[in-house]
This record gives structure tokens, sequence and C-alpha cells, in this order.
């Protein structure tokens, strides 16, 4: 079955992009309880390119399924690409994905991610800020644990459409007012 890549976030509605994260199937990895585990070989650098064995994954596909399978352990912070019978380490050097734009539709912002998956902030999907007050990251909840980056361009346009919005640096999406800056 052909790929068909979604259309650009720009000219999609807030209900176009909440269909489209409805119609996404994903494996139920947190409910496999696999017992085995080992090292995927894999990993997923800091500016979201997959490497195996230290060559990078260039086929997007491969890439959009490897992210089905993530799953974030909350105890030890862990990354792993898990199935019924196996769960396997994944060194992630900063998120597990990169959110490369957003958009803000009926008071929620919608952001895409580089395995062009689509994700709404919120109160199930809150953004948090890391950092150095003066250089912060941005980083959105995506499933399981793992967390998209916002990329630079993303980032400026969360800080421009803050900043329309008054003097503070903190931005509401479907009720939920999240800081773009670090806390002291």
């Amino acid at each position: 079955m052909a790929y068909d890549i979604p259309p650009d976030i720009a000219g999609m509605s807030l209900l176009e992009i909440a269909e489209a994260v409805a119609a996404r199937r994903l494996p139920p990895v947190d409910a496999w309880q696999p017992e085995v585990t080992t090292d995927s070989q894999m990993r997923i650098a800091a500016d979201g390119r997959w490497y195996y064995q230290g060559g990078e994954i260039t086929r997007p596909a491969m890439v959009r399924a490897f992210a089905s399978l993530l799953w974030r352990d909350p105890a030890d912070g862990q990354h792993y690409l898990v199935t019924p019978h196996y769960r396997q380490t994944i060194e992630v050097e900063d998120a597990a994905f990169i959110a490369v734009d957003m958009r803000v539709d009926d008071g929620a912002l919608a952001f895409r991610l580089n395995t062009d998956e689509f994700v709404i902030a919120g109160p199930d999907h809150p953004l948090r800020a890391e950092g150095d007050p003066d250089a912060p990251r941005i980083y959105l909840a995506v499933r399981h644990g793992c967390e998209a980056r916002l990329d630079r361009s993303t980032w400026l346009q969360i800080a421009d459409h803050a900043l329309a919005q008054g003097d503070r640096l903190e931005v509401t999406s479907q009720g939920a007012t999240f800081p773009l800056v670090p806390a002291a």
C-alpha cells in the first residue's frame, strides 16, 4: 500500500488535523509485556535522523514504522522499540521526534512531526520548557512517554504566537496554558 503524505498543516483546519490524528492506528505498545529485552543497535540523533549500526536509515517509511513502536519507560527514561515478543533498547540523544511545523486554529496548537504525524497540544499532550531561559528548548508530549522537540523554526512560530497574545511568553491550547520559559 502506498503512503499518502498528509497535506501541509497550514492548509488544514483543526477538525481535519483531529481527524488525521484519530485515523492513525498505532500498535498498542503500552499493553505489550515482552519478556525478552535486547539492544536494537539503533539511535535517534538530536536532529531527528535515525541510525542503525552507524548507518543512517534514509527510507521515511522505515522511520515511520519504527516510530510507531516507540515507548519510553517512565521509571528510568529509557526508550524502547516494543513488539509483542521483544523489547529493544534504542538510544535517543534528545527527543524521539522533532516538531517541524505548527498551526494555530480555534484555540489549539497543532504540530506536524518529522514522521508526518500530527499532535494537538493540550492536557493530554502538554508542552514543557527546558534549558536556559535565554535559549529554551520546548518539548511536546507525543505518546507512550515519548516527546518531540520543537525545531528552531517551529520554536519561532510558537514564540511569535505567544508574543502576539501579550507580554508573557506562554501559550494556551485546548484550555491548558504552557510557559515557554523554563522555571528558574
